[in-house]
């Protein structure tokens, strides 16, 4: 795996940006995952042994409530293979947090978690599920072979449980990542195109399509590196760059913590050991005693969030 960070702390400088608040806490459960996809910026895949214990997510949880957390955001990996995620998931919605769990929908056909649809409806977690087009062909180049079909079997199953159903209470977001490395269109008109395909074919509804753009490290990097292309995408990124989008990027409301435990400004930046603030390494812990770092930890791989219309968690930003 080739490393992207000593070219990304090169050249063109990203706008220094702080935090304005903390109201999501996104946890990494760790780089366990059922797939293996060529855009994933964690690397994760079926050999990753990392996860986080039930020690931190406790701790977590207390961080949570010290800083008055709205939402907890479950990534991986897989989220829901690490073995803790039920007991995490129940506690957080006892306390009253918002939890929405980041999956790959292909999760809820794989053997031992054919649990996870109804489990995720009987405790109403926002579903994010990737779904990085609505042609199988491109799914599949991504993912996999037979990813596009299991997928779409997986979200009729959460739709026959409610969610993306008006007034369930079960909301269903679907993401969109490029399957090269060029900018996501416009989010509206994909929205668009995704409600009607994905409704004339197979009867599928959700609530919102966030479109992501593809981040220049990890895997994702690494390919770029091996095809020659990363410095025309770095470029592409750039030109992209549009100042409105810097009040909205995700990173100045949200921290990120890794399986570990240890603070970073989002998951990018977790992914590229780049610690919150810029500071030598903070820990949940330290969050008990003390306040979150105003200060944002940047670099070029920022302009992935800020290129075009703007790329978040949440999706485009403009």
């Amino acid at each position: 795996m080739r490393n992207t960070l000593p070219l990304l702390q090169a050249g063109r400088r990203f706008p220094a940006i702080e935090r304005q608040r903390f109201e999501t806490l996104q946890m990494n459960l760790g780089y366990l995952c059922n797939l293996s996809c060529i855009h994933c910026h964690v690397n994760a895949g079926p050999k990753r042994k990392e996860l986080m214990d039930e020690a931190t997510m406790h701790l977590a949880l207390a961080v949570a409530s010290k800083h008055n957390v709205a939402t907890l955001d479950l990534t991986g990996g897989s989220p829901e293979m690490n073995p803790g995620f039920r007991r995490l998931v129940t506690q957080a919605k006892a306390s009253g947090l918002h939890v929405m769990d980041r999956l790959n929908p292909t999760i809820i056909e794989e053997p031992g978690y054919e649990w996870v649809a109804n489990f995720l409806a009987d405790h109403a977690v926002e579903a994010v599920a990737s779904l990085p087009c609505y042609s199988e062909e491109n799914v599949d180049e991504q993912r996999g072979n037979g990813v596009f079909e299991s997928s779409i079997r997986a979200l009729q199953k959460l739709n026959g449980l409610g969610y993306g159903k008006a007034g369930s209470g079960r909301v269903l977001n679907l993401v969109y990542n490029p399957n090269g490395d060029f900018l996501p269109p416009p989010q509206e008109k994909l929205e668009q195109d995704y409600r009607r395909l994905l409704g004339e074919r197979f009867g599928i509804e959700f609530n919102a399509l966030y479109a992501l753009a593809n981040m220049p490290i990890k895997r994702f990097g690494s390919w770029l590196l091996s095809k020659g292309r990363f410095d025309d995408y770095m470029q592409t990124l750039e030109d992209a760059h549009q100042d409105a989008n810097v009040d909205n990027v995700m990173c100045r409301s949200l921290i990120s913590v890794d399986y570990q435990g240890y603070l970073y400004d989002c998951d990018f930046n977790q992914m590229l050991g780049l610690p919150a603030g810029g500071r030598a390494k903070l820990h949940l812990r330290d969050l008990l005693v003390d306040d979150v770092p105003r200060p944002i930890t940047v670099a070029r791989h920022c302009f992935g969030c800020t290129a075009g219309q703007g790329s978040s968690c949440g999706g485009a930003l403009l």
